[in-house]
């Protein structure tokens, strides 16, 4: 068959992230020279959009091997890549697409780090202790699957002083776990960043160590590096390739009989869509599901996203600002305003999502706030050139 493969990394602002992972991309095309094309695409945050990429990629070819380079089966995977497909399966039903596994807990990942850790490990440091941090998840089945990596990288090197923790999202955060260990006052502490490429949480990360060695000078600190364009990495990829092309089986969440594109099914309540969507906003949109009411129902219930991302776009002052109004308004017991952690949508903030109504704005500021109370809950007129999605 006309056969093509594209490699989907997440995207960044930092253009040094993008730069390697367009470098791994070059090394997998060259383990496929003269064999496979090998095209790439971004999630978000970068240029082209993986749903581009698809997208032409159908025009052209026959049959298209999906590889998404994240570190574990969380959102994007099972969410955004099933959706982009199940869309381009409607329009091109001729084209056959394979999706294979994120990178997850394999043999390649365990042994890239067991090699890193061992090179830095001397034998002097028999007392080191060892923390691996990744960047954290609301899905669960992804955070369960970094624990069991670290514990293998630790079995596997003989260290019992190894401690998993994540720079946001979930806990244990990394600042509390360098304060816990430095209380254990070893001699040495690794730091192992579990990132693919760089990015500004190196630097956050860079910063936390700084201010533990400060704080505990009798403990040196040493940061190791990150993934990056590491040969067993290039392994892995090369080896998710080959399997998809040897016929092995789908990602689930492509081929799993609940989200299978069944005709008009598809299209309903329950279907692809639906299902997906549920899951995707499961853990920030649990506040929404119906239950029973002690008091008087809100009219509306506004979820604003003050996680990092957001944070620093400002999405406390419109989260303030919508407050603000509802009680000018004299309205703030007919309407609900609660921060969330991440909702899925980072680089799009300050992210709003209005409920029961589904609508998603992205990029408000103060000034569109005080509109959405005003048009929108009051009045129930969008607004128009803030709305980022509708959820129905």
């Amino acid at each position: 068959m006309n056969h093509a493969v594209l490699l989907i990394g997440h995207g960044s602002r930092n253009s040094d992230a993008n730069r390697e992972f367009e470098q791994l991309v070059e090394q997998v095309r060259l383990r496929f020279e003269g064999e496979l094309p090998i095209f790439h695409g971004y999630v978000e945050l970068a240029a082209p959009s993986f749903v581009k990429a698809l997208s032409d990629l159908s025009m052209q070819y026959d049959k298209i091997t999906v590889v998404p380079i994240s570190l574990f089966m969380a959102g994007h995977v099972k969410n955004d890549i099933p959706l982009a497909i199940a869309k381009l399966v409607s329009l091109n039903p001729k084209t056959k697409y394979i999706v294979t596994p994120a990178l997850g807990v394999e043999q390649e990942m365990v042994n890239l780090f067991y090699d890193r850790v061992t090179e830095a490990i001397q034998k002097d440091d028999a007392d080191a202790a060892v923390i691996v941090v990744g960047r954290g998840s609301s899905d669960p089945d992804a955070n369960s699957n970094f624990f069991k990596l670290v514990r293998l990288i630790g079995e596997g090197a003989k260290l019992y002083r190894v401690f998993p923790c994540f720079v946001g999202i979930t806990s244990p955060r990394l600042a509390e776990t360098l304060d816990y260990v430095a209380r254990m006052r070893p001699r040495r502490v690794f730091v192992i960043p579990y990132f693919l490429f760089t990015g500004v949480l190196m630097n956050r990360i860079d910063a936390m160590i700084r201010e533990v060695q400060e704080k505990s000078p009798w403990i040196k600190v040493s940061m190791l590096s990150y993934i990056g364009v590491d040969r067993h990495l290039v392994d892995l990829v090369e080896r998710r390739v080959r399997e998809a092309d040897e016929q092995r089986p789908n990602l689930d969440c492509v081929t799993c009989h609940y989200r299978a594109p069944l005709g008009k099914l598809s299209e309903q309540v329950g279907g692809l869509k639906s299902l997906l969507w549920s899951l995707r906003h499961t853990i920030t949109h649990n506040q929404a599901m119906p239950h029973s009411h002690a008091h008087t129902p809100m009219k509306k219930h506004v979820l604003v996203c003050t996680n990092n991302d957001c944070a620093d776009k400002g999405a406390l002052r419109v989260l303030r600002r919508l407050q603000r109004t509802l009680k000018d308004k004299k309205v703030f017991k007919d309407y609900k305003v609660t921060r969330t952690s991440c909702m899925g949508r980072c680089g799009e903030g300050p992210t709003v999502a209005v409920y029961p109504d589904g609508i998603w704005y992205r990029e408000l500021d103060e000034a569109s706030a005080e509109r959405l109370v005003c048009e929108h809950l009051l009045n129930d007129q969008l607004v128009a050139e803030k709305v980022d999605n509708i959820m129905q």
